[in-house]
């Protein structure tokens, strides 16, 4: 079969590598579709190399189709489109038996130590199927939606941080797919404002289709007063950092009212750090949080809201690559041209 392996830092390559077979507790996958996010275009840049096993196929967010059931699996069939969760946690460690599995101390992720799903088929591991991370999509999902049931279940877990209430104003900066994302969950869970802020127009106008109410360019308007305007002087009760700049980290706690929460959903830059008055946290009795991952009830969650219509992935899917043309397909994806971008076999 045709796999996009990494052979090291920045080093991607398409290979012809020998198809996975099932062992007792495994399940076979013809790859449904692996969307793109910007993890992908750090590891092929070697700008991201910790937990990168070399030789490892890349692709986190994915799904695909049973075709071969190992012995002792049940539950599954021939033709089930599933959706994988692509951390296998050891559920031993502290924070797996705390509830917190996405945060386990041994935790190893499919695109990084495990084969991914950038390849014709994926071996899902017994380890993955005994610890829960693999769901059987509900009828009328597509692979696209079913692979991005991932990215909607990292920003469901971390919506439960910052925990979103009805009536809420919420400031989402940045309007790429996790902060269109967070736009529409913080209206399902009754936000009577979001205000999203972003420098593309085009991405902006998506934004207001997918619910925003208000959508604000920052080198057009001082987006902290424009919030204050629509929220009586007092500031949004939450803000979530979507792009990860070390600048709009203070801009975040300027954003907020007194006891209001700030969320650091984007992954920041190791390198740097983030100059901020501490005092606004201290006097101001904000409380700041983050959001790193996904958990197995978040991304069961994901696809049901999803099924049901709930939240919109397919809007986000702007752009399909096939496999050949992988390495084309994580460069178009991190210039930002595009929204969400799935590449398929063939």
């Amino acid at each position: 079969m045709k796999a996009a392996v990494m052979l090291g830092p920045g080093q991607l390559e398409l290979q012809e590598v020998e198809d996975p077979h099932a062992g007792p507790g495994e399940l076979i996958l013809k790859t449904g579709a692996n969307t793109l996010c910007g993890t992908d275009g750090r590891i092929l840049r070697g700008e991201k190399t910790a937990g990168i096993d070399p030789g490892v196929i890349l692709g986190h967010e994915l799904s695909g189709y049973v075709t071969e059931v190992g012995e002792g699996v049940s539950g599954f069939a021939e033709g089930d489109l599933v959706a994988v969760n692509p951390t296998v946690p050891c559920l031993q460690c502290y924070y797996c038996k705390a509830g917190v599995e996405h945060l386990c101390d041994h935790a190893r992720l499919f695109g990084y130590a495990i084969n991914g799903g950038l390849a014709d088929y994926v071996r899902i591991r017994a380890e993955a199927m005994t610890r829960g991370g693999v769901y059987k999509a509900l009828p009328g999902v597509s692979p696209v939606e079913a692979a991005l049931s991932e990215p909607l279940g990292c920003v469901l877990n971390g919506a439960g941080n910052y925990k979103p209430t009805p009536g809420d104003t919420v400031v989402i900066v940045g309007a790429g797919p996790i902060g269109m994302l967070h736009t529409q969950v913080n209206r399902l869970y009754g936000a009577s404002q979001v205000i999203v802020s972003d420098l593309s127009e085009e991405r902006l106008a998506i934004a207001k289709k997918l619910g925003a109410t208000h959508t604000v360019n920052p080198t057009e308007v001082d987006v902290v007063e424009f919030v204050r305007d629509h929220t009586g002087g007092r500031g949004a009760d939450v803000a979530v950092l979507c792009i990860g700049a070390n600048a709009l980290f203070q801009q975040g706690l300027e954003l907020v009212r007194k006891r209001g929460r700030v969320n650091a959903f984007a992954g920041f830059p190791k390198t740097g750090t983030s100059t901020i008055d501490p005092n606004l946290i201290h006097y101001r009795e904000l409380t700041v949080t983050g959001g790193s991952n996904n958990r197995r009830e978040t991304q069961e969650l994901a696809l049901r809201l999803i099924a049901e219509g709930k939240i919109d992935v397919k809007s986000l899917h702007t752009d399909t690559y096939v496999l050949d043309d992988v390495v084309a397909a994580i460069e178009y994806a991190a210039s930002g041209k595009g929204i969400k971008v799935a590449v398929v076999p063939e």
